[in-house]
């Protein structure tokens, strides 16, 4: 989730299909944490997560970035667009509950196609994801793949906000490597908060046209949670990583994306042109473009209302599939459980309560983003599921 992307006129792309990415394969220690359980393997520990950045709004170049400017009025929000102003709260939670195993990971099998798994936003909780990973049987208490062939993709949103975005970078990047050993595989797409990053290190304070006034990629980032620990670890790998992955994919008949918006068709007719076209615009190093990109990939609820189930089914036309499944929105924030800073505050009992990803969009729509920069769930899935 990303705030101040200002919108303007939606250009389709041309598509290029002349670019081809080599693969990309890096063995990255992990920060895997044990805690000891008895009769079951010891699950990695989740100790109290760090205090999350609030939600901000974008600023002009003519404002201090660490100033909350205010909204332009005259800002006229095309349908799909999330205000900036008191977007997606985040809260401060505390100390966060120990999670603590008690089965045995299930077995996996050993030859042939393996079940698939689906990752939400993860936001930089390292920790979180761990834990999750590990009830989930696809990772053993030290952290390595313990799933054999089974496949797992994550949908995007690694860093910002939470205290680990490179950590979990680097979990992914070994997990992928462990996995195509295993003869299975752990792969990633592409998310809005992974342009954020790419942007404020590539361009900085280069000012860009935001559709809503002049702003930069490095006062946005740190307006939308991004963290100094992140920008100062990142490295050269990390960059090629993130510039490389895929937008959108299909698997098992569920079209995999990131952001719940029909942006992406405006990149192509085929995931491999979306991929394609998405791979090049990074290339060329545009800082408008890149912007433009950005922003598209932060548009929301296109799935929410009662157009939702049509606009599902116009991604489905395009790009194949029975189902969409996405990140981005929060499934708290897309139910309108929470709306505000102020409505997110408050007691345990008054935080958003998540038990699964949300099966909406008359069945044809999964949200996966369980809301854990607000206190919510970082959600691991097998699919297909129930309804």
């Amino acid at each position: 989730m990303t705030q101040g992307a200002g919108q303007g006129p939606e250009v389709r792309t041309a598509t290029l299909r002349d670019f081809r990415v080599p693969a990309y394969v890096h063995d990255v220690p992990a920060n895997v944490q044990e805690l000891g359980h008895d009769p079951a393997p010891p699950a990695p520990a989740v100790p109290p997560r760090a205090e999350p950045d609030p939600a901000f709004q974008e600023p002009s170049l003519s404002q201090p970035s660490h100033a909350e400017p205010a909204q332009d009025p005259a800002f006229d929000q095309p349908d799909g667009y999330t205000p900036t102003q008191r977007d997606l709260p985040v809260i401060n939670r505390g100390d966060t509950v120990q999670v603590q195993i008690d089965t045995e990971p299930a077995p996996r099998p050993t030859d042939g196609l393996g079940p698939l798994y689906v990752v939400g936003d993860v936001h930089g909780y390292l920790d979180e994801l761990i834990a999750a990973l590990y009830e989930q049987g696809l990772i053993d208490a030290e952290g390595s793949w313990s799933a054999g062939t089974a496949r797992l993709w994550f949908l995007g949103d690694f860093t910002d906000r939470g205290p680990d975005g490179i950590g979990v970078i680097d979990l992914v990047m070994r997990l992928s490597a462990e996995a195509a050993a295993a003869g299975g595989y752990c792969k990633a797409l592409m998310g809005n908060h992974e342009l954020l990053l790419l942007g404020a290190k590539r361009f900085g304070d280069t000012p860009v046209n935001s559709g809503a006034g002049t702003a930069t990629f490095q006062a946005a980032w740190l307006l939308n949670g991004g963290q100094k620990s992140d920008m100062d670890r990142l490295q050269d790998v990390h960059l090629q990583w993130m510039s490389r992955l895929d937008a959108i994919e299909l698997e098992d008949d569920h079209l995999l994306m990131h952001s719940d918006t029909t942006a992406y068709l405006d990149y192509g007719d085929s995931i491999e042109a979306v991929n394609d076209t998405v791979r090049e615009t990074l290339t060329r190093n545009d800082a408008d473009e890149c912007w433009d990109l950005f922003r598209k990939f932060t548009k929301r609820f296109a799935f929410r209302d009662e157009s939702g189930p049509e606009a599902v089914r116009e991604l489905l036309d395009a790009y194949g599939g029975a189902r969409v499944v996405h990140g981005h929105s929060p499934i708290p924030y897309l139910l309108g459980e929470v709306g505000t800073e102020d409505a997110a505050d408050g007691s345990e009992d008054s935080r958003p309560q998540i038990e699964g990803p949300h099966v909406y969009a008359g069945g044809l729509a999964i949200g996966m983003d369980g809301g854990v920069t607000m206190a919510g769930k970082l959600l691991v899935q097998q699919l297909p599921m129930d309804s």
